[in-house]
């Protein structure tokens, strides 16, 4: 019987203020929504136990506050992470139009800085009526970065199970992959080139 593979994964969540990050979060971990939350302060994290096929994934996620004043130190909380969950608000286009500033401030953290580092969008507060984002917009800009694109309700419980597996399932592969990488190059065999003789 093979045992399960065991696997760390530090995920982030970034968006602009109020998007519902926490409610998120708080969904996808203890399917609970609050109708009052505080505003995140620097960063809190939150964790979670999946199974993906043969592995399990224990999930360190660390919900962002997204208060301009904090963004430089809010940005440090993204160095080391396998992933990241950009979200926004459909009924705030200025949050949508911020997501540029984001997902540069992520990549930019990311060493080395990569196209391929895993990431989702998720458009939230879908249960509302006053929507400014339309979601042929939304998804116009995932294609152009080839990111996965969901319309969630922290709400309603819409679609966020999914968003965050999906994200995990990308940051799962990215991991194996560096994993493997990094073993190939370390047993590269190469012949010794540059031998002297002595005496």
């Amino acid at each position: 019987m093979n045992p399960r593979k065991k696997v760390d994964l530090k995920l982030i969540i970034v968006g602009a203020i109020g998007v519902g990050k926490t409610s998120l979060l708080h969904q996808y971990v203890h399917k609970t929504f609050y109708e009052e939350y505080q505003t995140t302060l620097g960063a809190s994290i939150l964790s979670k136990i999946i199974i993906l096929g043969d592995t399990t994934l224990k999930l360190q996620i660390w919900d962002t506050g997204g208060q301009e004043r904090f963004r430089s130190m809010v940005s440090t909380f993204y160095k080391g992470s396998d992933g990241c969950v950009l979200a926004f608000d459909v009924t705030d286009l200025e949050s949508f139009e911020a997501l540029d500033i984001w997902r540069g401030d992520v990549l930019a953290k990311i060493v080395p800085m990569e196209q391929s580092y895993p990431m989702v969008l998720l458009g939230n507060k879908i249960d509302l009526a006053d929507r400014k984002v339309p979601q042929e917009v939304a998804q116009g800009w995932c294609r152009e970065k080839d990111i996965p694109y969901f319309e969630v309700s922290a709400k309603n419980d819409i679609n966020v199970v999914q968003a965050f597996e999906m994200l995990a399932s990308r940051a799962l592969s990215r991991y194996q992959s560096i994993l493997e990488n990094h073993l190939t190059e370390s047993i590269k065999l190469s012949p010794d080139q540059s031998r002297s003789r002595c005496c």
